[in-house]
């Protein structure tokens, strides 16, 4: 994703939701940038089945969507832990990305 690079982020795509799952399986990012409107498996299925897997469900899970405030609701109802619209500014999503990162850490840690 070219946002996170700039940032010195690291970061893996997927071309639908089911691949976005396989990659989180068997990378272990640190955190997922996922878009709702995915083909194969959309968004909300794959952020919904990520937090129900024990071995994913730790993972952050950033929703960048062009759907709208009116999916917000829903989004973190299958378990995001975090929503932005589209177009958003790469200092957004870098700021994003850096406070998730920094409270799962702190979570392992404390």
């Amino acid at each position: 994703m070219k946002l996170l690079r700039p940032a010195g982020l690291r970061a893996a795509e997927a071309g639908d939701g089911r691949e976005a799952i396989e990659k989180a399986r068997s990378l272990r990012p640190d955190l997922i940038v996922m878009d709702l409107s995915m083909p194969v498996i959309d968004g909300w299925e794959a952020t919904r089945r990520l937090k129900a897997d024990p071995d994913t469900r730790r993972i952050p899970i950033v929703i960048l969507t062009g759907c709208g405030l009116l999916d917000q609701s829903r989004a973190f109802e299958v378990g995001c832990d975090a929503y932005l619209l589209k177009p958003c500014s790469a200092q957004d999503l870098i700021g994003v990305v850096r406070m998730l990162l920094d409270a799962t850490e702190d979570a392992a840690t404390g």
